[in-house]
């Protein structure tokens, strides 16, 4: 999981929360500071922009223990490798941090306006928004206590650490069906939690059965756990199942409305529209990240910054050739 983290803010004169500044220009403001916002200001700062980050310190993998499947930095924890982004985006000068809320934004002659919770106003020619999900917890008892830790949302990121255990899947019909025959790469201890009636077909409850993989349509009152480490899942009827790990997908929504409120449009599953490059479908708004994509991996949150922070340079470039008389 990758969104927005707060870190440690290096001296900056326009962090100075006593003095109110008015406005500043940047080429590019960057909203959201986790590994997609880093990664694309660390290519705006090596092309000699003026960037600014703004980050609100509220990243979904705040509970995660440790981040999986990114080479130099397999099992670190989120914070030691978004410090040490930091702290190497940190270097070119031309980049600046604000550990801040953006609040509003409209769209100006020449770019942008943001404004934040501490009254802050910038604006910028062009806006990135790195801004990650807010992943919505259903109404069970100790899940939103596990969430990252043993209730998970990626094999890839988390299922190494829990193979050949005693694995839950928490889903229903299609999505239960896939997401189960994913998971019995990792472990044949697998049991489908529907949470109520299955509405699998008989084709796929036949499919299941024939690999070993459970079915339990009980209805879920709690998760029980130990400083997020699932122990049990309890039933409503009073009974009890013993799952070391499960997982799920869970609804969510933009982490930031912003996007919205500029007209950028979302796609059908709720992330923010974009094309190749990646803009969005407001010219200037480009966006990068969990919030554009269902890959919630670190790995895939750093290239799509990257990729992005080129693609505003380049855009930039162009307009100013295009423009100069």
């Amino acid at each position: 999981m990758a969104t927005a983290f707060a870190l440690p803010l290096s001296f900056n004169p326009l962090l100075n929360k006593n003095k109110m500044i008015d406005k500043k220009h940047f080429d590019v403001i960057i909203i959201g500071g986790s590994y997609s916002g880093l990664a694309a200001a660390m290519a705006l700062g090596r092309a000699l922009r003026k960037v600014l980050v703004i980050d609100s310190g509220k990243p979904c993998n705040r509970q995660t223990p440790h981040s999986h499947n990114f080479l130099t930095q397999d099992g670190k924890t989120p914070k030691e490798i978004a410090t040490l982004a930091k702290k190497q985006v940190s270097m070119y000068d031309t980049v600046e941090f604000l550990d801040d809320l953006a609040t509003n934004a409209s769209k100006t002659v020449n770019g942008f306006e943001i404004q934040t919770s501490s009254e802050y106003i910038f604006t910028a020619a062009k806006l990135i928004f790195a801004t990650g999900i807010k992943d919505e917890m259903p109404n069970i008892k100790g899940l939103s206590e596990c969430w990252g830790i043993s209730v998970l949302h990626c094999p890839y990121c988390h299922g190494y650490e829990v193979r050949n255990q005693t694995t839950g899947i928490l889903g229903n019909g299609e999505y239960g069906f896939e997401f189960s025959r994913l998971i019995s790469n990792w472990t044949k201890e697998l049991t489908l939690f529907t949470n109520g009636k299955s509405a699998l077909t008989t084709e796929q409850a036949a499919t299941l059965k024939r690999h070993g993989i459970k079915t339990e349509e009980k209805e879920i009152k709690e998760f029980e756990h130990i400083n997020g480490q699932l122990q049990n899942i309890v039933f409503k009827d009073g009974s009890k199942k013993t799952v070391k790990a499960i997982y799920t997908r869970l609804p969510f929504e933009q982490h930031c409305p912003i996007p919205e409120q500029l007209g950028c449009e979302l796609t059908e599953d709720g992330y923010i529209r974009i094309d190749h490059s990646p803009k969005t479908t407001i010219k200037g708004i480009y966006a990068c990240g969990d919030n554009v994509s269902r890959i919630r991996t670190v790995a895939n949150a750093v290239s799509m910054g990257a990729t992005t922070g080129m693609m505003v340079n380049k855009e930039l470039i162009e307009e100013k050739f295009i423009n100069k008389k």
